[in-house]
């Protein structure tokens, strides 16, 4: 979650502190559909579709249907106002608040903070920070399977059967002296049950799947307190088999996002400290495990498409009192360097108001971005050609942020 509120001080995921047509079993309240684009065959992906990377052009890609996408809204901390979307590319027509509509027995809806969205197997996982839960639905009529309790989680990825869940583990609050380090949970996703615990950093965020590896991306985003910082510096590295934690590498500080590309380099954001260390992104060589080098480039949240890393920043100033200007950048990961810090056309970007998620279809590369505007009314999600100029745009839920793409 990343309330202006909170955000002056600590990192943005501490912030949280204070389909298609086979969807037809799901009950939709016809009040909340609006069709946004007319239905158009050239959004199911190619099963002999390439890469738009030039480099890629000689490879062929084996891919499935695309049905449509998910879309998590966090809602405001404490609000309990975390609703999930639906966007079907059959119809062209966005469904808002479906898991209400498909749930309606179930008290309080979602919860408090939606924090991150997976699809995996038959199921879509919900990652709700406050409530201490990842929502589990089915993936195509988003009824509630179960949940799985594990407190403050943050995010999930999957490997041979288990999810994997980061949790800060202690309670919310700001401390600079916090003492309780977080731990990434094993779940097995067949019986929704914990099955083990890894400890790690203090306050771990993202985290990613290499090989037999996992990363995780340690914050330290409690540990402050008005201008007193210490936050965490390092990624953890877990292996998968004993599940234990074999390595520390030290990056930045105040880390965040992970994405692993395909040429063995995972990339890390820092969010700095919002003072004098700016944020940065970096990148690490998981085939030795060490440091790699820093993009001079702010970013906040990253999609990876082929070889093109897009990203987007909001860094916040707390000596300006006020945002520092947003970018739009994408990176070439093969080369390692930032190939433009505009990936919009010109004049759109000036009437986002605040960039919180991004997505992009693996086949038509249309750019999907959503703005939380003032973190408090409904936002807005936002389509974009491959060339940066906006198709169409449709409200949705408080602060929307995760994608998950519904493939057949």
């Amino acid at each position: 979650m990343k309330t202006i509120k909170y955000i002056l001080y600590v990192s943005a995921s501490a912030a949280a502190l204070l389909a298609a047509s086979c969807r037809k079993e799901a009950v939709i309240l016809e009040a909340e559909v609006e069709v946004v684009t007319s239905p158009d065959s050239s959004l199911l992906v190619n099963p002999s579709d390439t890469s738009a990377n030039p480099a890629d052009s000689a490879v062929v890609v084996k891919r499935k249907r695309v049905l449509g996408f998910y879309l998590l809204n966090e809602g405001n901390m404490s609000s309990n106002k975390s609703t999930l979307d639906y966007f079907d590319y059959a119809t062209g027509e966005y469904h808002r608040n479906i898991y209400a509509d498909a749930n309606p027995t179930v008290p309080r809806e979602m919860g408090d903070v939606g924090n991150d969205l997976e699809i995996y197997g038959s199921k879509l996982y919900a990652i709700i920070n406050c409530s201490n839960k990842v929502e589990v639905m089915d993936k195509h009529t988003a009824k509630r399977l179960g949940q799985v309790n594990i407190p403050n989680c943050r995010y999930i990825r999957f490997h041979e059967g288990y999810a994997y869940v980061t949790s800060y583990a202690g309670p919310v609050k700001l401390d600079p002296e916090y003492e309780q380090t977080g731990y990434v949970a094993k779940v097995d996703t067949a019986t929704l049950q914990v099955v083990a615990q890894c400890l790690v950093g203090f306050q771990p965020d993202e985290l990613e799947i290499v090989g037999s590896k996992i990363y995780v991306a340690n914050s330290g985003g409690y540990r402050v307190s008005d201008k007193v910082f210490n936050y965490e510096n390092t990624v953890s590295v877990i292996d998968i088999p004993s599940f234990t934690e074999t390595k520390r590498i030290e990056v930045a500080i105040n880390l965040h996002r992970l994405r692993a590309d395909r040429h063995g380099n995972l990339w890390v954001t820092s969010r700095g400290n919002y003072f004098d260390v700016p944020s940065r992104l970096f990148w690490i060589d998981t085939k030795t495990d060490t440091y790699g080098g820093m993009i001079k480039t702010p970013a906040t949240e990253l999609y990876l498409d082929g070889d093109s890393l897009y990203l987007y920043s909001t860094e916040w100033s707390w000596d300006l009192d006020d945002w520092r200007g947003y970018t739009f950048g994408i990176v070439d990961v093969a080369k390692r360097e930032l190939v433009t810090r505009s990936f919009l056309a010109d004049g759109e970007a000036q009437n986002i108001t605040m960039p919180y998620g991004i997505m992009v279809h693996p086949n038509t590369k249309d750019i999907y971005l959503t703005d939380a505007a003032n973190f408090t009314n409904s936002g807005a999600l936002m389509c974009f050609d491959r060339y940066g100029k906006k198709k169409w745009q449709v409200g949705t839920g408080d602060i929307p942020a995760h994608f998950a793409l519904l493939y057949e």
